[in-house]
């Protein structure tokens, strides 16, 4: 195959290294005669497939949005008033095009690396203290994936929190959205506890509870008092969750004032599009007490070396990749992007602007509600925010269909009820003319002002909000714009320089991919239309589906996983569920390597499976003879086997098929996590060498941008045999028997499949194998430079790695006391994100170029590893103390290196200027090393008041 792609076409702008030249320059440093002779020796033989990948020919830039446009041209949008938590809503143009659309916030990655990450830290803490004051609680982390699953996550955390006993159940009040009520059964199917659906209206029922989840506004659109249940709740040792509108808690009294134990809720309507169904950044706050039992990330305020206030993700020992099969919760990314552009939207709009919209929707919905009456229709609420459920015998149909004709859609609850939504996009003339359909009209003279409420005084929020400053100080256009480029500017992002993430696959978004994502005839369809209405959409999507199948070797796809760790939990339910048709419950030991995603284990534990750790070699491939050993000892128990390919440690495990086959002969499956698809894809297929499933990470291999920290996207996809238990249809009757929803809308966060989906069909079947041969190239180039000065820990039988290598600093810390993290933090100086730290081994940094990087940016990054290799032998030689060594007090922001005083042996030119180009452009970190203990001890999880950063002492 030519590894030269045709200039001009997208696989030359896509991958970075296209030249004769330049690949054989990185072709001489391996001793090889072509790219071809490098993949066959780094690939073993066995899995390798020998036949073109089946996809049609690569489409241009210009041929791919047009495509796209006749697909978004097939959908059809109407005035959504279906509501069931997805709502109209008007993104600021100024938020659309500078954060959304921008590359500087959509190709960052997740804030581990704080110094750099500054702007979005404090994003995120906006997103925070947003929702601690909106919901009445103290601590909110930084987004959950969506409401339904948080809402499962909520759950969880009652049952730990509340250390009830096992038998307690969950009691679920029967006016929730029907897709959260079938994802927390899902979930408590898996694990085995009870979940009670009631009307608590009424009462509670009998027996040990370990907590409520209610809803306000409900199912039905009621605005009711809870406080008497919540009390009864409390009096008999329940938790109490509430799922919560934020728009409507502008004007209703908040969860923590009811005395709720958690609120979760979406923020989709906070400037989110539809995107039929998502990416929507959900949210989950906590009363004291309850900070440490948090799932998802939480962002907190520290301070760098000089004692001033910076921001870091808090609590990290909590996050998955350490604590394994004991982590509170699966999940890996979020939806920082998405809580970005909600928070910005409150920044934009500030407390006066978001509670005009709440008074307005809420007047609207009251018109409606007095022109129904008013032509003799009976309402199943006379107290409610935004949404009117109406009753109509026998006539829902007739309505909903009259109403589609008039250019809007109703929710059809059933043959009796409809129920319509107002919001943000509702105007008068939607109000007059969704009550036209009914034969009613809006009665002009006694329309309703803003402030005057439907429903009781009592419910009526008196307590202020969104009181700090920032919400209250960006009034005008020019401050937004200057507002969002600070923030921006503190970041460093793939649109500034490489991101040599291991396991990350930090590639190119290319402009052509995210354009068409907020395209209305995209981005304004509600996931519950009439699937007329997204005949588009759901051809982009099956063609999509296509596409995986074929690249990955499955039989069958599903995309409604929203993250990576969803895809994990789905694959392993789909396991478990066809172990339990064939008559083997016994079945529920997962093996798990040890060199394997966190994710992994904790995901394995939420499917209701035992984990068992099998060990790695020297060498770092599965330990055969343990393998067996564990085989042997849980034959009639055995699940699963859980395997990233290629290794976590960055190899080619050459015994793979060996693996499959011992596991398969004990009656168990093969789960191939996808972690590592860009190693794969062209070049083997993991349902053809021996995975049942796989989970994809389209926000890796497949060009999503990870948005510093999500949105994200897990497909899974299996054998013929597993087909059957792949995730269900949550907007249809909710059998969990008929396969468990991971989230609330059958296709996920379908509103970024387009990316992917332009990306396979610019790149084509030819171009996605070039990709990952240059990857291969890339990776190699990386460990041959620089292996004599940081050794590559794993390397195959051949000597070569796949996509990524470990560089292990373990013997230059004993030598020197220089840590992987110094390292990492004098890359900052350098202008690099630093490569994964400390996994999947401590000590080591693990590093991933990509295809997308040219040699010239690679060349940049060896020659800053080879000077930092020379700054720690000065230190190992004795010339300089450690502490006072530019390693250990990096980074160096201007601040620093500009100031008066200068207290460190070495110039301010090694400090800020190590290598000549960094003359011509240079970053600088807002922050010298954060401080991350003295954040846990001393945990502040909202926005810091403006003195706060006034010069510190």
């Amino acid at each position: 195959m030519n590894t030269h792609p045709v200039p001009g076409t997208f696989p030359s702008r896509h991958i970075g290294v296209t030249t004769p030249e330049d690949q054989r320059t990185m072709l001489d440093a391996l001793g090889y005669d072509s790219v071809d002779a490098l993949v066959d020796a780094a690939v073993p033989a066995d899995i390798r497939e020998h036949e073109p990948l089946n996809l049609p020919e690569g489409r241009s830039e210009q041929q791919i949005l047009a495509d796209l446009h006749a697909l978004a041209n097939k959908n059809v949008v109407k005035t959504q008033l279906i509501g069931q938590g997805f709502y109209g809503t008007f993104t600021p143009p100024i938020i659309l095009r500078k954060v959304l659309e921008n590359p500087a916030w959509y190709t960052a990655y997740t804030p581990y690396q704080a110094e750099i990450s500054q702007g979005r830290l404090e994003a995120l803490l906006n997103f925070q203290t947003m929702v601690a004051d909106l919901t009445g609680l103290p601590i909110a982390n930084a987004s959950m994936l969506d409401e339904s699953s948080a809402t499962a996550e909520a759950v969880l955390l009652m049952r730990r929190a509340n250390k009830a006993k096992a038998s307690a159940k969950i009691v679920l009040d029967a006016n929730i959205f029907p897709q959260t009520i079938a994802v927390v059964r899902g979930r408590a199917e898996a694990l085995d506890f009870e979940v009670e659906v009631t009307d608590l209206s009424e009462s509670l029922p009998e027996g040990e509870i370990a907590g409520i989840v209610l809803q306000q506004p409900g199912d039905n659109g009621a605005v009711v008092d809870q406080h008497e249940i919540i009390a009864a709740a409390k009096e008999r040792g329940a938790m109490v969750t509430i799922i919560a509108d934020l728009l409507a808690l502008t004007l209703i009294t908040p969860p923590g004032e009811q005395d709720a134990d958690i609120a979760v809720g979406n923020t989709q309507r906070l400037g989110v599009p539809l995107f039929f169904g998502g990416p929507h950044a959900a949210y989950l706050a906590v009363r004291e007490g309850l900070e440490r039992n948090l799932p998802g990330r939480l962002v907190g305020v520290s301070k760098d070396q000089q004692g001033r206030p910076a921001y870091r993700l808090a609590l990290q020992t909590r996050e998955q990749h350490i604590r394994r099969e004991k982590a509170t919760s699966n999940i890996c990314t979020a939806q920082a992007l998405l809580a970005i552009t909600a928070s910005m939207y409150v920044v934009y709009h500030g407390p006066g602007g978001l509670k005009a919209i709440a008074e307005r929707t809420h007047a609207h919905a009251r018109d409606f509600a007095d022109a129904l009456r008013a032509a003799g229709f009976e309402l199943a609420s006379d107290s409610f925010f935004d949404t009117v459920r109406v009753r109509v015998p026998g006539q829902a149909a007739g309505f909903a269909e009259a109403a589609v004709e008039a250019g809007y859609n109703l929710r059809r609850i059933d043959a009796d009820t409809l129920s319509a939504s107002f919001d943000e996009t509702t105007d008068a003339a939607t109000v007059a003319g969704v009550a036209a359909v009914f034969d009613a009209a809006i009665n002009e003279d006694a329309r309703h002002e803003p402030g005057d409420f439907g429903f009781d005084p009592a419910l009526v929020r008196t307590s202020e909000y969104l009181t700090h400053p920032i919400f209250n100080s960006v009034r005008s256009e020019t401050q937004m714009l200057r507002y969002l480029r600070k923030l921006s500017d503190r970041d460093l992002a793939l649109d500034r320089s490489m991101i040599p993430l291991g396991s990350c696959t930090m590639k190119l978004n290319s402009t052509a991919e995210m354009e068409s994502i907020s395209w209305p005839e995209f981005a304004k369809i509600h996931p519950y239309v009439p699937a007329e209405q997204s005949t588009g959409w759901r051809e982009l999507i099956a063609d999509l589906e296509g596409r995986l199948i074929e690249i990955t070797g499955y039989a069958g796809i599903s995309l409604q996983p929203n993250a990576g760790s969803q895809g994990e939990y789905a694959g392993l339910l789909a396991i478990r569920r066809y172990h339990l048709a064939n008559g083997d419950a016994q079945r529920d030991i997962c093996l798990i390597p040890a060199s394997a995603h966190g994710t992994n284990a904790a995901s394995a534990v939420l499917a209701g499976m035992r984990v068992v750790v099998v060990k790695n070699t020297d060498t770092g491939t599965i330990d055969l003879a343990d393998l067996d050993a564990k085989i042997e000892q849980h034959r009639d128990a055995l699940a699963a086997i859980m395997i990233t390919y290629p290794s976590t440690y960055g190899v080619y495990d050459a015994d793979v098929r060996d693996v499959c086959e011992r596991v398969h002969a004990a009656g168990g499956q093969v789960y191939i996590d996808g972690a590592n698809m860009n190693a794969l894809v062209g070049l083997a297929k993991p349902g053809k060498f021996g995975g049942d499933v796989s989970h994809l990470n389209l926000h890796k291999t497949f060009a999503i941008p990870h948005g510093g920290g999500g949105p994200g996207v897990g497909p899974v996809a299996v054998a013929e045999h597993l087909v059957p238990f792949l995730p269900g249809d949550p907007t249809g009757e909710f059998h969990v028997a008929e396969g468990v929803p991971v989230v609330a809308t059958l296709f996920g966060s379908a509103g970024v499949l387009p990316i992917s989906y332009a990306y396979i069909a610019m790149m084509g079947g030819e171009g996605l194998t070039v990709a990952t041969k240059i990857a291969l190239l890339s990776a190699n180039y990386i460990a041959a430079r620089l292996t004599e000065h940081f050794p590559v820990l794993y390397t195959g039988e051949t000597g070569l790695v796949a996509h990524e290598c470990i560089l292990d600093l373990r013997a230059l810390t004993a030598a020197s006391g220089v840590t992987a993290e110094d390292v990492a933090k004098r890359l900052i100086d350098f202008g690099f994100h630093a490569p994964t730290l400390a996994f999947p081994v401590a000590g080591t940094l693990m590093v991933e170029p990509t295809e997308s990087e040219d040699l010239g940016e690679i060349d940049r990054f060896i020659e800053a590893m080879i000077v930092i290799r020379a700054e720690i032998q000065a230190i190992i030689d004795g010339e300089v103390e450690l502490e006072q060594s530019v390693l250990r007090n990096a980074p160096h922001p201007a601040i620093v290196v500009t100031g008066d005083e200068w207290p460190y042996p070495y110039s301010r030119e090694q400090a800020a200027f190590p290598v000549a180009s960094l003359r011509e452009q240079k970053y600088f970190s807002p922050v010298s090393r954060i401080e991350g203990a003295y954040g846990d001890r001393n945990l502040v999880c909202s926005c810091p008041p403006p003195e706060a950063f006034e010069t510190a002492e």
